[in-house]
């Protein structure tokens, strides 16, 4: 008579039947979220494959860059002066925050979490590098920005540990690190020496001008900088095609990295040609590219370096994208949340410096809801809610959109009233777009199994 299987064995078979579920679900997202520039040998067959995943609800990038269009259609329409170079380099300027803070926040949404406290942790960063340029420490401005950022990585840590290691809820400890934060700002703000009325200016120079429409390259170095971008930008994409090749790999058709250089490059020539227009009040002379915009350039390629080339940036989609199934192939779910958790905390320092040199100070009565625009901007540039998609440079893109809407409505003498609600509705319908693309994806992938 044949043995009946030992409990043992029903568990062990039970866990192979699991995973090999979740393979067979891997394997059929793969099928669906594979790239056109993958799998696709020239121009024409990139554009037909990126046209059926753009039909099958993988739209990417182009709702919001329709979205963007349309806004400065209206706006350029309602007030001529929007599309004017000294206007475009304030909108570029106003975005800076919201971009570093929404570029931390896509590393935690990837994995489906959030963090609600980047804006008094980046008060503390900014606050502490305040401080330490200032008598009695006088800090050579770099330690003291390096300080300031330290501390809210430190402090992204600790937050990231209390999430992962006791379990709790993400919304409900940074909410708490909101409320807590704060108050810590506010004892720091009450026992430093240079705080005067809750208010900590800063004299350095160096400082000022990292976000500041007046701290801009010389028109020379902007073209310069433009160029060298470029000559990176162009050798790293050709430099990895003919790594592939030469190991036998699939690499992007020649046409649509021609294509990809082409596009970076007249985005750069028209941003140069932009800034370098003077556009100084009353007899003043400021031309250049502000200093702001090859800082968020080197973050946003260091944060997609770090997402899309690294093992670590890998394992943060396959979390997000399938926990349990990361768990069971051996990722460490612990630290590589507790990292994102931290990366974020980096991204709120850098942030807070930004914030820092607009303002020229800082103080306890920092915009609470930045927080808020920092989630929505990730959101509607792309990144998804739910975890696995996004990328920074989706947030980068819903701090345009954002920027432009409270520039244009601001333009048009609107109050801050017409501002959160319009950019309210952007978010919503985002979030419409999200949720209808997330569950086409899942409708044609059970269709496929």
């Amino acid at each position: 008579m044949p043995q009946e299987p030992s409990p043992g064995h029903v568990r062990a078979a039970g866990e192979v039947g699991a995973v090999a579920a979740m393979d067979a679900d891997a394997a059929s997202d793969l099928a669906l979220t594979t790239t056109p520039e993958v799998v696709a040998a020239t121009l024409g067959d990139v554009l037909k494959a990126w046209w059926s995943r753009v039909r099958s609800g993988e739209s990417g990038i182009l709702p919001v860059l329709g979205g963007l269009i349309i806004i400065i259609v209206i706006f350029q329409v309602s007030n001529s002066l929007f599309l004017s170079a000294g206007n475009i380099v304030n909108l570029l300027i106003q975005a800076v925050v919201y971009a570093m803070f929404a570029m931390g926040e896509v590393f935690v949404l990837l994995l489906g979490e959030i963090d609600l406290s980047v804006v008094y942790v980046a008060g503390i960063g900014a606050g502490l590098t305040a401080a330490l340029v200032a008598p009695p420490f006088n800090l050579t401005w770099w330690l003291a920005i390096l300080a300031g950022i330290a501390g809210t990585t430190a402090i992204g840590v600790i937050q990231g540990t209390l999430i992962t290691r006791l379990g709790l809820p993400s919304f409900i400890v940074t909410l708490g690190g909101f409320i807590g934060w704060e108050g810590v700002m506010l004892w720091m703000f009450d026992h430093l020496q240079v705080a005067t009325g809750g208010v900590i200016e800063i004299s350095n120079n160096i400082l000022t001008d990292l976000a500041n429409v007046n701290g801009t390259l010389t028109p020379t170095a902007s073209w310069v900088a433009m160029v060298v971008v470029v000559l990176l930008y162009g050798g790293l994409n050709v430099w990895r095609d003919r790594s592939h090749k030469s190991r036998g790999l699939v690499a992007p058709p020649a046409g649509l990295t021609a294509l990809k250089i082409g596009a970076v490059a007249v985005a750069g020539v028209v941003l140069v040609l932009i800034c370098n227009v003077n556009r100084g009040s009353h007899g003043g002379h400021v031309v250049g590219v502000p200093w702001a915009v090859p800082i968020v350039l080197v973050v946003l390629a260091g944060s997609t370096f770090v997402l899309g080339r690294t093992r670590f940036g890998r394992y943060i989609y396959a979390i997000g994208g399938n926990a349990e199934a990361a768990r069971r192939a051996g990722i460490n779910l612990t630290l590589m949340r507790t990292a994102a958790f931290g990366i974020t905390g980096l991204m709120a320092g850098v942030g807070g410096i930004m914030y820092l040199s607009q303002l020229g100070s800082i103080s306890t009565n920092i915009d609470p809801t930045y927080v808020l625009y920092a989630v929505a901007a990730a959101v509607i540039g792309g990144t998804s809610l739910f975890g696995g998609r996004g990328k920074p440079i989706h947030a980068v893109l819903g701090a345009l959109v954002i920027a432009a809407i409270a520039n244009g409505l601001g333009l048009l003498g609107m109050n801050a009233a017409a501002t959160y609600m319009v950019t309210a509705l952007v978010l919503v319908a985002a979030i419409t777009v999200d949720s209808v693309a997330r569950r086409g994806s899942s409708t044609k992938g059970a269709a496929r199994r």
